[in-house]
């Protein structure tokens, strides 16, 4: 017999396992650098400039552009609405979800018919809703008629042409629009906690509301952080509807930072603006998002780890 087929066969072997880990990765991890990464840097570099997104880059300005963006009291007034967005999100939206969230977590008939109604608002895109609720809330149209039939005409606006009043008609369309998500949420994380567990508290001779607040409210913490966390974000995006109803008018009350981005570069020809402002909401974003993440989100993060033994 020779040597070579004496030689015992190697078997094939699996790969080690950061080249599984890898291979996994690369796909997904090639699309953000191109889809993710390589846009925000492109957005830094253009906002260095003072460009019309035509013209070569030529005229470097350094930071100037973010120097104009911080002065501005239209860029001002943007962030002022979405954090206006925000806090009312969390002081009505989410407490009015969560309460639907527990109502229909309860056994009664029909509870289904009532969640798909709930929920049917979030499935329709944000442009037509703009276009719905434009026509409603026209002077005269169904709102204002509606209003006056059960008299209540004292209570009619000027709803989109109202400086005053119309991040308030925005606040109230966008949480129509998406109540019914954090519901959902909040009533998948409802239905995960074992009902003996609130069955128990009750025979211990606590109250309903006081079993919800000392054991399913806690239990349901890590969905209601999330659902925070979502609305939060959500409300720093905010575009399409408001475009759609107002184009950030009237005087530009209703102006968002994303709607100011996109006046600057799309509208004005203000690239190199356009691209800063991009950049600011984009750190603004990140900021809220890593400081949430660290302050609220630590706890649900790490119990949420494993280690991978391969």
């Amino acid at each position: 017999m020779s040597a070579t087929s004496a030689r015992p066969r190697v078997g094939w072997r699996l790969p080690p396992k950061w080249v599984t880990i890898s291979l996994f990765l690369l796909p997904a991890l090639a699309v953000y650098l191109l889809f993710v990464l390589f846009p925000v840097i492109q957005a830094a570099h253009y906002s260095l400039y003072k460009w019309n997104g035509l013209q070569p880059l030529t005229d470097f300005i350094g930071l100037r552009n973010y120097v104009t963006a911080l002065n501005s009291s239209t860029f001002i007034t943007a962030v002022s609405n979405n954090l206006l967005v925000i806090v009312l999100s969390l002081a009505l939206q989410i407490p009015f979800s969560l309460s639907l969230a527990v109502l229909l977590n309860r056994r009664f008939r029909g509870r289904s018919v009532f969640r798909l109604i709930f929920f049917l608002p979030y499935v329709l895109s944000e442009a037509v809703t703009g276009v719905v609720f434009s026509l409603l809330l026209q002077p005269g149209a169904l709102v204002d008629s509606g209003l006056k039939g059960a008299g209540l005409g004292g209570l009619i606006q000027d709803w989109l042409g109202d400086p005053n009043f119309v991040m308030i008609t925005m606040f109230i369309i966008v949480s129509w629009k998406y109540f019914g998500f954090h519901m959902i949420l909040l009533l998948a994380g409802l239905q995960g906690i074992p009902a003996e567990i609130e069955e128990a508290a009750l025979i211990d001779g606590a109250g309903r509301w006081q079993a919800f607040r000392y054991v399913s409210l806690p239990l349901l913490g890590p969905t209601l952080r999330v659902s925070v966390f979502l609305s939060m974000i959500g409300a720093l995006q905010l575009f399409d509807m408001v475009w759609v109803m107002t184009a950030g008018g009237p005087l530009n009350a209703s102006n968002t930072m994303a709607i100011a981005m996109f006046k600057a570069g799309f509208k004005n020809s203000q690239m190199g603006y356009g691209s800063a402002l991009a950049v600011i909401l984009f750190l603004f974003g990140l900021v809220v998002a890593l400081a949430y993440q660290r302050f609220v989100l630590r706890r649900d993060v790490e119990g949420a780890l494993t280690v991978f033994n391969g």
